[in-house]
């Protein structure tokens, strides 16, 4: 086991959490999160590029000139992928790029991802956000005190305020525990965990 202090927004320690070491102990494995980073972002792709073969093309039915005597190639469509406007040859076609990766692995690679950041000392417990209003200028306020130029906060449950509060900063991500993901872990400079959150994540890891 191994504790880490907790702070609050003043950036002064009020006491400590003694962390789950096979959440965030764990060996670093980066193949894992090598993986699971490729998994999220092919997700993510739409798919939908979509190109026109010959018989795609509109139009193509007569033949542009006579087969012999004109001392051109000869042709047989305007639809040739040789023709401006014509086909296009093995180009891209919807598709869908997801693809499978156990759950166990998933599990791994974000436990992975949450000790990363622990080694790194890049990961803090706060013990509470009250946020009463919707405000940017406050949010920031309790991010310069805790001197963090990109961090990804992590709540127990949706806090709309928050969200909303650090929603137009480029380098600040707010989620709840079940959102939470390896590639927004990495994504981000220092890792911000509510105290409440704490076992949510832990049980949601280990489970």
């Amino acid at each position: 086991m191994s504790a880490v202090k907790i702070v609050n927004v003043e950036n002064q320690e009020v006491g400590e959490i003694t962390l789950d070491p096979n959440v965030f102990d764990v060996e670093i494995k980066e193949y894992l999160l090598h993986d699971m980073v490729r998994f999220q972002l092919a997700g993510r792709r739409a798919g939908t590029a979509c190109t026109k073969t010959r018989v795609d093309v509109k139009g193509g039915g007569k033949k542009p000139w006579k087969q012999k005597g004109t001392g051109r190639a000869r042709s047989g469509s305007r639809t040739s992928p040789l023709w401006r406007g014509g086909g296009v040859v093995f180009g891209p076609k919807p598709r869908d790029y997801s693809f499978k990766l156990n759950k166990k692995v998933r599990r791994q690679a974000l436990a992975v991802a949450l000790s990363a950041k622990k080694s790194a000392d890049n990961l803090m417990v706060l013990d509470d956000f009250p946020m009463e209003v919707i405000k940017t200028k406050n949010f920031l306020r309790v991010m310069k005190n805790l001197n963090i130029g990109s961090g990804l906060i992590v709540l127990p449950e949706q806090d709309e305020n928050l969200h909303k509060s650090a929603r137009n900063i480029k380098d600040f991500k707010v989620m709840s525990v079940d959102g939470l993901n390896v590639y927004d872990i990495l994504l981000h400079e220092k890792l911000l965990l509510l105290q409440p959150a704490v076992s949510s994540l832990e049980q949601r890891v280990l489970s």
